[in-house]
């Protein structure tokens, strides 16, 4: 698909998610308000990015960010973990911040902060409320979520606590730990009870594949309050766990599934990788996201740990000018031929090969 096409693709997903999200609200005018202003931000938002592709950058809508690679659980196959990121010291909050400042002024709508655990730096909290023209989906597991972090979320409208749970009680306490789904589960009342817009995200594997696209187990979680859903397929960082990953036949399956939960729940849900197929494969390395590494690596995906570029003594804008990212993209033919999981993952080898 070319350039351009994917770029408009990418703008109306966007434009589309932030109207489904205005339907969801509905009901809460200070969150509706919000996506209104973000809306609206996002028009200026595409100019940035489409002013900056006529000069050879390109900025993508979305960046992932690993705010830390600390964490305070240790899950069964955590793909940072089994990576081993500890390569170098972390970038300092001032960076973080700065970093966040560049990339609002570029054009990007999204950036999504992952870990480790990224509220082992609450701070980061206070950096995304700077910059309300961004939205801050937050991934974590949600046991530091204090009585005080709830209330910073429920007055920081633009960043989304975004819960891991992996079903229900033995599928959640068998991956994350004695007692954690019950303590989410009370976390996600501290939420509820101050009006907070948060969301789940599962990691989907053969084994809670039958839970998590139960339509009444889903209904309970929006009856609790939530109203954004992530569905992560597992990808086999860990030797010897591809047993956990899905089928062919459950891939398409959870399409089939997804359509009808939003046809049916007021809620958003979404799928990765499986939402990519609508824009021609995989949108690592800038083609529709980038990953920032704790240490500010600046790589293609959270799957793929290779990078020619550090954001500790490079503004960002340069960085985009990455050699490696516009390699992979200008051979993404060679992402499009996998079996429908992580293209990235799949294609690891040839990725490393082009590191130099």
């Amino acid at each position: 698909m070319e350039k351009q096409g994917v770029n408009l693709l990418l703008n109306g997903a966007i434009e589309s998610f932030l109207k489904d999200a205005l339907r969801v609200v509905a009901k809460n005018p200070s969150m509706s308000g919000f996506l209104l202003r973000a809306a609206a931000h996002q028009k200026k938002a595409e100019r940035l990015r489409s002013d900056l592709d006529k000069e050879g950058v390109r900025v993508p809508p979305y960046m992932i960010i690993s705010v830390t690679n600390s964490c305070n659980l240790s899950c069964k196959g955590c793909y940072s973990r089994a990576q081993h990121r500890r390569e170098g010291d972390e970038m300092s909050f001032e960076r973080l911040r700065a970093l966040i400042s560049e990339a609002g002024e570029l054009g990007v709508s999204f950036i999504f902060f992952a870990g480790g655990e990224p509220l082992m730096r609450p701070e980061i909290l206070d950096a995304a409320g700077d910059f309300p023209e961004i939205i801050f989906p937050l991934f974590t597991n949600g046991l530091l979520i204090t009585d005080d972090i709830a209330e910073k979320f429920a007055r920081i409208k633009n960043v989304v606590p975004v819960l891991s749970i992996e079903g229900r009680k033995e599928e959640t306490d068998g991956r994350r730990g004695e007692g954690v789904h019950d303590r989410v589960g009370e976390t996600l009342g501290k939420l509820r009870g101050r009006g907070v817009f948060y969301g789940v995200s599962f990691t989907v594997t053969s084994e809670n594949f039958k839970t998590l696209t139960d339509e009444a187990y889903i209904s309970g979680l929006v009856e609790s309050g939530c109203r954004l859903f992530f569905f992560v397929e597992y990808v086999p960082v860990r030797e010897n766990t591809e047993n956990l990953v899905i089928s062919d036949g459950q891939r398409s399956e959870l399409s089939l599934k997804l359509e009808s939960f939003r046809s049916k729940f007021p809620g958003l849900f979404i799928s990765f990788p499986g939402d990519e197929e609508q824009f021609g494969g995989c949108l690592s390395a800038g083609r529709g996201f980038i990953h920032i590494s704790a240490e500010g690596n600046l790589e293609p995906c959270p799957f793929a740990p290779y990078s020619d570029q550090n954001l500790k003594g490079t503004s960002l804008k340069e960085a985009l000018r990455s050699e490696l990212l516009a390699r992979i993209r200008e051979n993404g033919a060679a992402l499009s031929e996998t079996h429908g999981g992580c293209a990235l993952w799949e294609k690891r080898e040839w990725v490393k090969s082009l590191v130099k």
